[in-house]
């Protein structure tokens, strides 16, 4: 299983999907994609432990993270 997080102003919520079930991983596209467009930005971990930003849904992630976008003033 894999895991979208989503961080927001109440904590995180936590979705999974079966990546290897077509319908699941459709519904994961459409979920980052939304997500993206409401200016979230996504980032995986990477075996090495490294964080990377992503454009677009790795099925093969554990763990995609989403975080809001940071306002400053």
């Amino acid at each position: 299983m894999a895991t979208i997080l989503v961080m927001d102003h109440s904590g995180d919520t936590r979705q999974q999907f079966d990546p290897n079930d077509s319908e699941q991983l459709a519904w994961a596209n459409a979920r980052f994609s939304e997500l993206t467009a409401d200016g979230y930005t996504a980032a995986v971990r990477r075996s090495s432990g490294e964080v990377e930003r992503v454009r677009a849904l790795d099925p093969a992630a554990e763990e995609t993270l989403f975080y809001p976008r940071l306002v400053g003033g």
